[in-house]
């Protein structure tokens, strides 16, 4: 029963996320000082694949791609292939999500990034298809695209790694500023999120539609401050929609980690713990200014599906 037609480096590591790619066809290393040699020994450009266990479509993307010979071999010859876990390593996650959200404006997970040996990331993206489809390129296309502009546009590659890293230094530095801070901050931030709140189904923004638990506190906050009825209607408007919505486990409680629609009616089918733990102070702090037991029903669920279902003893 344990016989594997592949077994890869990640064999002997203890992240649950990377030891469920230890048998794909893909040369998949970890990220160490071994792995990080070899490509510039080899002077090849590094495949980094970030992803995590409960992540439904870094699931799909090895099933569809990392599971496939052909494109096992495509990785293999064109790329020193390396895995991350972001739970392992939540601070490699940031930087280079950082990346790929300047390349791309978007980001999520699985993410693919591709950097030269130096680890300056030139080319990213999330979920790629096996093959163009969705509106996507394929990771077939991809992975050959990037191949040929790596050997054959070298200069273009570094010029491009460096403006992308000129641009993560430059938001990764902390600039002091003489102006001072004044409460008008307050007004600015609450008429940014008033401009981008969806006044039909509550939240922010359209589909997928992720449950705001920080902006809802602010704007609570924010409430209590000034007095606004409007800022209070609209935070109660998003907490009894989530609250009635397929977002949140009517049966088991705690909410799943966003909407696939604008309604809150389809949930995307993970629970993070950072989720819940954010909506159930969310849910908790609009109890303590109305008294509406729904918030407190909620609030309740929440905590007790967390207790029940993410709590080890150890």
């Amino acid at each position: 029963m344990n016989n594997h037609k592949h077994t890869n480096h990640l064999i002997n590591e203890t992240s649950p996320y990377l030891l469920q790619h230890a048998h794909n066809p893909v040369n998949w290393y970890s990220w160490n000082q071994e792995s990080l040699q070899l490509a510039k020994e080899k002077d090849m450009p590094i495949l980094l694949s970030i992803g995590y266990s409960s992540c439904h479509w870094c699931h799909v993307m090895e099933r569809e791609s990392f599971e496939n010979e052909a494109i096992a071999k495509l990785m293999n010859d064109n790329f020193i292939c390396i895995k991350v876990d972001r739970e392992e390593r939540p601070d490699l996650d940031e930087i280079y999500m950082e990346a790929v959200q300047a390349m791309t404006s978007s980001g999520g997970w699985p993410m693919t990034v591709f950097l030269t040996p130096e680890l300056k990331p030139f080319f990213g993206g999330t979920y790629f298809p096996p093959e163009d489809m969705y509106g996507r390129p394929g990771f077939t296309t991809v992975l050959n695209s990037v191949s040929k502009f790596y050997k054959e546009e070298r200069k273009k590659v570094e010029v491009y790694s460096d403006q992308v890293m000129g641009f993560l230094n430059q938001i990764s530095e902390i600039k002091s500023s003489e102006n001072i801070l004044d409460s008008g901050v307050f007004y600015k931030s609450y008429k940014y999120l008033r401009d981008s709140f969806d006044s039909k189904n509550g939240g922010f923004g359209g589909a997928p539609k992720f449950p705001q638990a920080m902006l809802l506190s602010f704007l609570m906050r924010y409430w209590r401050r000034t007095g606004d009825s409007e800022v209070l209607e609209a935070v109660e408007h998003n907490l009894k929609n989530m609250a009635e919505g397929g977002i949140y486990d009517q049966l088991g409680g705690g909410f799943h980690r966003y909407s696939v629609d604008e309604k809150w009616l389809v949930p995307h089918f993970e629970k993070m713990l950072y989720d819940n733990a954010l909506l159930s102070k969310a849910y908790l702090e609009a109890y303590q200014i109305t008294k509406k037991e729904l918030y407190r029903r909620i609030a309740e669920g929440t905590l007790d599906y967390v207790l029940r279902e993410m709590y080890n003893p150890e």
